[in-house]
């Protein structure tokens, strides 16, 4: 028996105690989806995924290297991605009712 990388994913609580998802709901196996090169399956499951790896390299290198405008361009994603993820958990709990 072969292990998959799903099967060491964390559920979601608020789904578990509660019946809804969550807004971080789909993240994990929309970086998964993204490490198996499947890029559209990976927007389909979570839109804000590619803003989010965006944030997380552009902190990253922000860690070793002083860029100039560091904060004003992780201050523009964080907008960004709050925006995508809020309008894309309304669209996906409109679409359940």
């Amino acid at each position: 028996m072969f292990l998959q990388l799903e099967d060491y994913m964390l559920p979601c609580l608020n789904k578990q105690f509660f019946g809804v998802d969550c807004l971080g709901c789909g993240i994990q196996r929309a970086l998964s989806l993204v490490f198996h090169g499947e890029f559209i399956a990976a927007f389909k499951m979570y839109p804000a995924i590619y803003t989010l790896l965006l944030l997380a390299f552009v902190v990253g290198i922000n860690l070793f290297y002083k860029v100039k405008y560091a904060q004003k361009i992780i201050s523009i994603l964080a907008v960004i991605n709050v925006i995508i993820i809020v309008s894309s958990y309304v669209i996906k709990m409109n679409q359940l009712i």
